[in-house]
């Protein structure tokens, strides 16, 4: 089970362990290969992880990322909080990560930099231990970074989005109660709060996979308002197909497959309902 630790605990192992640098706002493909040679170590694996850094809010909170790294096989993910390593030397970095952790190797990106003004590198951590620098990925020529990824988000793009992390974009949350006005369209819908420290997608409507208690069923999902229903909060709502049952209470893990369309204003109720059933048929025939 992933252990989540932050820079004031010490892990104790006296076999040391490998530790994977950066900010690890998730793990895109690039983050994936450093994991994979982590793994040829016989050692415990750390994933360090940045909270609330300088580009502002995260793909992924850090529920969402414990999760990542516990299906990918790290062991431990050190948490570490922007604003309270921001003044940190890297030699002052390097021997926190020492003392707490005993790191025998360190495998990061060859863009890896930390410690005040980023100004410490691959050569200031070959002192503490064995590094191990792996090139950049791209795609198409373009850099796979978190950044990139943020810019197909915001854009609507999640299959681009989605090849650049190697998974589907997703979301976790609890089942809140509503107003039901799905049900009483024959489109029941789970809505859950999209967290105000997670990045934002483009509002629309979106072919999903909705995974509760380890089923998974083919989904639609609206992330915005509902101008329909004149309510102008935002929301995530989806429709599980083939679901039967109560969802309130209930944890939901909503992955983002493609962009159907924008969300629109319907005169009525049953012209709402007709392009459910036409977003639907797409999903179900595709």
């Amino acid at each position: 089970m992933l252990k989540v630790v932050d820079f004031t605990q010490k892990r104790n192992s006296a076999s040391g362990c490998v530790m994977l640098l950066g900010g690890f706002d998730g793990l895109h493909i690039g983050h994936k290969k450093l994991m994979e040679t982590a793994k040829t170590y016989a050692l415990p694996i750390g994933v360090m992880t940045i909270l609330g850094g300088k580009a502002g809010l995260s793909l992924f909170t850090a529920e969402e990322r414990a999760e990542i790294f516990s299906r990918v096989g790290a062991d431990f993910m050190l948490e570490l909080p922007f604003e309270e390593i921001r003044g940190l030397s890297p030699n002052a970095f390097l021997e926190l990560l020492k003392e707490k952790f005993s790191p025998k190797v360190f495998v990061c990106g060859d863009d890896f930099r930390f410690g005040k003004d980023a100004c410490g590198s691959a050569e200031i951590l070959k002192t503490a231990g064995q590094v191990c620098v792996e090139t950049l990925c791209k795609i198409d020529g373009e850099k796979v970074s978190a950044t990139a990824v943020k810019g197909f988000l915001a854009l609507g793009d999640v299959e681009k989005a989605n090849a650049f992390l190697g998974e589907n974009y997703f979301l976790i949350g609890k089942v809140y109660k509503d107003r039901g006005v799905g049900k009483t369209l024959g489109f029941p819908t789970a809505n859950i709060a999209y967290p105000k420290d997670k990045f934002p997608i483009k509002k629309g409507v979106y072919e999903t996979r909705v995974t509760v208690e380890n089923v998974t069923y083919k989904g639609i999902t609206n992330y915005g308002h509902r101008p329909t229903f004149d309510d102008n909060a935002d929301c995530t709502e989806t429709y599980l197909d083939g679901f039967s049952g109560d969802l309130y209470g209930k944890i939901l893990k909503v992955e983002f497959v493609r962009y159907l369309r924008d969300i629109q204003k319907f005169e009525s109720a049953e012209q709402l309902k007709a392009q459910l059933e036409k977003d639907i048929a797409r999903v179900r025939n595709d």
